[in-house]
């Protein structure tokens, strides 16, 4: 078995009192694509701060590639990590050439390293504006692409993407996605936070995070079979039906948008209990979405 890239083992980092994250536990493999879903505040940012090698944890032991994040060995680590984030990874006021400039010096990367990994960078996300373009003025999408390339130009194992698609547009997000794809398919291990629900489902693994614990691993696939079973239906009022009331059959009835997302019990008799709402409403079986997982385990009342 290919041993792990990031190896997290019953971390906790604890502020005071408060424990922001509180005994973590997974394992994340070469070349996987891998999501760090949670509401705000979670604790997502803080253990994505100790993989980084910027936070050292309060507790439990953490191997990137191989080391472990000791002190005095910070640095080792940050080598072998990039990190994009959603807020602040380029200079608006600079341009496209002194964004890499100023990337490479903090680096320390040769003049023939940076050029050659310029280029290569440059030439995977297709680009076409000048080097000398301002940044503030490059579309969402390509700023989001350059932001990218500058946090691969050492060209780390491991790169962490902290919401990347936020505010761009469906097109560019989708162009974007393509990009990880292809990261993931060279041997880069990608790190992604999202909120759009849709882009989670190109993970190959996705982790929930909940108040500062980790509370569910697994595929896209298998995280909504252990949800939801193949029992999920949709409820769509009619007329004036604006709202459905839970009954003691129903182990799941969550708002979405307009409609409803209904899961019986088990043991119940479906048939039947669905009788007792066609009058009301439009109701037809569906396949859960990570939405639906995410609003059950995540957000959800019966937590």
């Amino acid at each position: 078995m290919t041993a792990p890239i990031v190896d997290v083992r019953n971390l906790s980092v604890i502020f005071g009192d408060f424990y922001a994250v509180r005994d973590v536990s997974f394992r994340v493999a070469p070349g996987e694509i891998f999501g760090f879903l949670g509401a705000n505040g979670a604790g997502k940012t803080t253990t994505i701060r100790v993989l980084c090698g910027l936070l050292p944890g309060s507790r439990g032991d953490v191997i990137i590639d191989g080391e472990h994040f000791t002190a005095g060995r910070e640095n080792i680590i940050k080598q072998k990590v990039g990190y994009m984030s959603q807020r602040f990874t380029l200079y608006d006021g600079l341009s496209v050439k002194e964004n890499f400039d100023f990337a490479a010096a903090l680096r320390g990367l040769s003049r023939q390293e940076y050029l050659a990994n310029r280029e290569r960078l440059l030439r995977f996300i297709g680009f076409k504006e000048s080097l000398a373009t301002v940044v503030k003025n490059l579309p969402g999408g390509i700023k989001q692409e350059v932001a990218l390339c500058v946090s691969l130009l050492h060209n780390p194992k491991i790169v962490f993407l902290d919401e990347p698609t936020a505010g761009v547009a469906p097109v560019s997000r989708n162009r974007f996605w393509r990009l990880i794809k292809d990261l993931a398919a060279d041997g880069k291990t990608v790190f992604v936070t999202t909120h759009y629900m849709d882009e989670a489902e190109n993970c190959n693994r996705i982790a929930l995070m909940r108040a500062g614990e980790l509370i569910a691993v697994d595929s896209p696939e298998n995280l909504k079979r252990q949800t939801f079973g193949d029992s999920l239906y949709n409820f769509t009022p009619r007329g004036r039906v604006t709202s459905i009331v839970a009954d003691s059959d129903m182990d799941i009835c969550e708002p979405y948008g307009r409609h409803w997302h209904v899961k019986f019990k088990d043991g119940v008799n479906v048939t039947a209990a669905l009788k007792k709402y066609k009058a009301d409403f439009e109701i037809e079986k569906i396949q859960p979405s990570l939405e639906d997982v995410f609003i059950r385990l995540v957000e959800g009342q019966n937590r």
